[in-house]
């Protein structure tokens, strides 16, 4: 294992612990609002990503 994905991983969990202590001082509804939000942006992205490779486009 590189340096590169240790470093990856050490500041994706740095960011992950900063993100759930703004979660734990947030209010619930507030939090339940955001999660809400942020799974529905991830289900558009993966169709649009599912739509777009099922044509064999290629955006690179």
């Amino acid at each position: 294992m590189g340096i590169r994905p240790v470093l990856f991983l050490v500041a994706a969990l740095l960011l992950l612990g900063v993100l759930l202590g703004t979660v734990a001082h947030a209010p619930f509804s507030f939090s339940v609002v955001a999660g809400a939000v942020i799974a529905v942006w991830l289900g558009v992205f993966a169709l649009r990503e599912r739509h777009g490779r099922g044509r064999g486009s290629s955006a690179r």
